[in-house]
């Protein structure tokens, strides 16, 4: 009884091929359970997102305001000293 070299080749290579087929269904199994976990995550990261969409639209009234009241300060006291700047150089002109 003598095997062919072949043969036993084509046996190895199917049942390598086999265990590859395995291995890889295992592999995509785990993947689909990962990706479903993400998906999960991904979920509730995005419910709890448009949660505090509402304390940042407050946050960013609140600093559009004082920004505002910043801005009129500012360009009142810079029109103050450019007025005493410029009475001061007239006067020196004369």
């Amino acid at each position: 009884m003598m095997v062919d070299v072949s043969e036993l080749f084509n046996v190895l290579f199917y049942i390598l091929l086999m265990v590859l087929i395995i291995a890889l269904i295992v592999l995509v199994v785990h993947a689909i359970k990962t990706l479903s976990k993400v998906d999960r995550l991904v979920d509730d990261i995005s419910q709890k997102s448009t949660k505090l969409n509402g304390v940042f639209s407050i946050i960013d009234g609140a600093t559009d305001a004082v920004v505002g009241f910043s801005d009129s300060i500012i360009g009142l006291v810079s029109g103050a000293l450019g007025k005493i700047f410029y009475r001061k150089k007239e006067k020196e002109d004369e």
